[in-house]
């Protein structure tokens, strides 16, 4: 039996830049939009925010998302995979660092929404590139390593708020965020576009026709249960750290803002193995009913972890909450690349990710608000719901047309 890593050692120079180049975009992508999460408390606090305002304020980047995302997936089909990155990254990058200027909530709420708009489009033309890039017998592991560089970037901003915040306070965090800009620079220089796609540039067919027959079909359910996805993810972790600094008598678990970070940390790596290892699976047997399982397991898991109050407890159920809550992303990655066709491929994954950001964007809010009635808890495991729904539109997929990348093109 071949080494588990055999695929990635016997890869191509290409393969492995590409490879590199979508997980330190994905991974900064992930780092940069979480630090708000981090800092949460602290600009309530200063800016006199409320709950609800204070979630109000990621769902308009996730709303701005959506918008990226659509945009740069067309943008990424006319003039190429790494064109797009690079620009998504210098956009989400700089008004990462322009947040940790804001003096007034107006302020930090235009650059989170300008932020939006380069996260959005990182998704879309990374996934693409790496799926045009890695033949199908590994494109599931291929992109669960893209995927698996959210919980590092997640973690890395939860060491940032730890070292930074305490001593140099919240809007000093956000000055990190200038790093992707670097990278985005590297990524222009070295990089050529996917020989897939430069084969069918030309001619391009309109892109009404991935809302046709078959094609029509397969967007309904991946828009439909990424939506139910996202809603449950960043409804969940968007709070996540304020629940465990929030006091024990406000419903929270009273950790200290390094404790969570350090806490956080680990929870992510129970992400990070969530995702490699749903690519794996994912090669070996069903990317569908991989996926399936992943999201009926974070169902049940949401609540458990919202409503434990032993911190021993917490501490183990926490991985398992990233692993199966954040895991299935790799799953929709490789679904969603394998379900449209080369020349339609960027238009779609940014239309199917990013419409679901446009639902998702009320799940901060509404936990947020939930909050203030019910408790945070309960608030939290409301996910739960969403995470079944998505559940049940994955029933839906076409396995058969899984695995191979252009199955639909004559749809």
């Amino acid at each position: 039996m071949k080494a588990v890593y055999d695929w990635l050692a016997e890869a191509s120079a290409e393969q492995k830049r590409t490879l590199v180049a979508a997980s330190l975009g994905w991974m900064l992508d992930s780092m940069d939009v979480m630090l708000y999460a981090f800092v949460l408390g602290e600009v309530q606090r200063e800016m006199h925010l409320s709950a609800a305002a204070s979630g109000a304020m990621m769902s308009a980047t996730l709303i701005a998302a959506a918008v990226g995302g659509i945009g740069f997936g067309w943008f990424a089909d006319r003039f190429g995979r790494v064109r797009a990155l690079t620009f998504s990254m210098l956009i989400y990058s700089l008004a990462t660092a322009l947040c940790g200027l804001t003096q007034t909530a107006a302020q930090l709420m235009i650059c989170r929404v300008v932020l939006g708009l380069g996260m959005g489009g990182e998704w879309a033309s990374g996934a693409a590139l790496v799926a045009e890039t890695w033949p199908a017998q590994h494109r599931g592991k291929a992109l669960a390593v893209v995927q698996s560089s959210w919980a590092i970037g997640y973690a890395l901003g939860a060491a940032v708020a730890a070292l930074v915040m305490p001593h140099f306070g919240w809007r000093a965090v956000f000055f990190a965020g200038i790093a992707p800009a670097l990278v985005a620079f590297w990524v222009r220089r070295g990089m050529r576009e996917p020989a897939e796609w430069q084969r069918q540039r030309a001619p391009r067919p309109p892109v009404v026709l991935l809302f046709r027959g078959r094609l029509g079909r397969n967007m309904a359910i991946c828009a439909t249960m990424n939506a139910a996805t996202l809603f449950a993810w960043w409804g969940l972790f968007t709070w996540v750290p304020h629940f465990l600094s929030l006091s024990s008598s406000e419903g929270g678990r009273g950790l200290s803002i390094v404790d969570t970070s350090l806490w956080t940390i680990v929870m992510q790596a129970g992400t990070f193995l969530g995702y490699v290892i749903f690519g794996y699976i994912a090669d070996q047997f069903s990317r569908k009913f991989t996926y399936i399982g992943y999201l009926v397991a974070a169902a049940i898991m949401a609540p458990l972890f919202a409503f434990v109050r032993n911190a021993d407890a917490l501490l183990i159920l926490g991985p398992l909450v990233g692993f199966f809550g954040t895991g299935y992303f790799s799953g929709f990655s490789v679904i969603a690349s394998e379900l449209f066709p080369t020349h339609l491929r960027g238009s779609a994954m940014g239309f199917a990710y990013n419409i679901g950001r446009v639902a998702s964007a009320a799940a901060p809010y509404v936990v947020g608000r939930v909050s203030e009635t019910a408790g945070i808890s309960f608030a939290l495991s409301i996910t739960s719901a969403a995470f079944l729904l998505a559940a049940l539109i994955a029933m839906g997929l076409p396995a058969s047309a899984l695995q191979t990348a252009d199955a639909c093109g004559a749809a």
